[in-house]
């Protein structure tokens, strides 16, 4: 990490409730304490949430790049704790929307046409289509990293799917390609995890509009495990070129590059803002790339363990039971 670098994180205090925390390479500081701390006198005197940090981010973050320079001087370190020593909760606690790409990556659109015999898709550029996105829940999807998510009953097909996700920052409506990272605190990591039996209802017709059960695919209890923490966009160097892997158990199923992304982070959030405001808090999943379950017929089983690392951002970690 440089000098002013850090991670925004929700951790669980010493009474188990959750508090905003700023990650300082090997410390945790409570961003309340924090601010208090710091050279600020513009910024709100409560901040007990990473929402609330959002909610404030153009004031916040030079005063985060502050307390972090000062961890690292020493000058703060009565008031951290070990990172060790704290249980990281996911770091929004709850976003407000929960966007997630459908068909984004290049090498995961080529892999599922293999898999179903279907001729190569074309560009959607090159047909003038634009991103397409589905909602998740928030707060009965979203789990914490290193959390146990309980597969649901209903469905034998559990799928993993890797994702970059943008963390709005600042409220935008109707932005343009060029200004759409402005709006964007961080980066983050989540797993969309998908029942692939349940994408369609049995005994309804094909050619039906009411065909597709996307609550029951995508929704379920546990189904967006989050975190660890945010990254600031600033920390990063190049977001359309980040590595991402997953491993299944130690197996490594996905390794690709944000490289291979069809719609760019900034055509997401400047084609969604077109549709409605984006808010601070609000969380963009931004596809998956080849190597899910569903193409090579395995799924996640009680007692897998799933592992994913983002490049810069850092690691997501869960465990699976029935």
């Amino acid at each position: 990490m440089s000098e002013q670098s850090y991670r925004l994180a929700t951790y669980a205090d010493a009474q188990d409730k959750p508090r905003a925390g700023l990650v300082v390479d090997d410390r945790v500081i409570d961003v309340s304490v924090a601010v208090a701390a710091s050279s600020a006198r513009s910024v709100p005197g409560s901040l007990t949430s990473v929402l609330e940090v959002l909610q404030h981010w153009d004031e916040i973050a030079p005063v985060l790049r502050e307390v972090a320079s000062n961890v690292r001087d020493g000058k703060l370190s009565r008031r951290t704790v070990p990172l060790s020593s704290v249980r990281l909760l996911a770091p929004i606690l709850y976003p407000g929307t929960v966007f997630c790409a459908g068909a984004n990556y290049r090498d995961h659109v080529a892999e599922m046409s293999r898999a179903l015999n279907l001729p190569p898709e074309p560009d959607p550029h090159a047909l003038g289509l634009k991103p397409w996105h589905f909602i998740k829940a928030s707060a009965s999807c979203v789990r914490g990293p290193d959390t146990r998510i309980t597969l649901p009953a209903y469905s034998k097909k559990v799928d993993w799917e890797a994702e970059i996700a943008l963390v709005i920052g600042r409220e935008c409506s109707q932005v343009s390609v060029a200004d759409a990272l402005q709006h964007v605190a961080g980066l983050t990591i989540v797993n969309d995890l998908s029942a692939r039996d349940h994408l369609r209802r049995e005994g309804v017709a094909a050619e039906s509009p009411f065909r597709f059960d996307w609550v029951s695919q995508k929704s379920f209890d546990g189904s967006l495990p989050l975190g660890p923490w945010i990254c600031p966009l600033d920390e990063i160097a190049d977001p359309g070129n980040l590595s991402i892997r997953l491993w299944v158990n130690d197996e490594l199923m996905q390794d690709s590059s944000s490289s291979n992304l069809i719609f760019s982070m900034a055509e997401q959030i400047a084609h969604l803002s077109t549709r409605l405001t984006l808010r601070p808090g609000d969380v963009i999943a931004t596809g998956t790339p080849a190597g899910c379950g569903s193409a090579r017929g395995r799924f996640l089983q009680a007692g897998d363990r799933v592992r994913i690392w983002v490049e810069t951002v850092g690691e997501l970690v869960n465990e699976f039971t029935r």
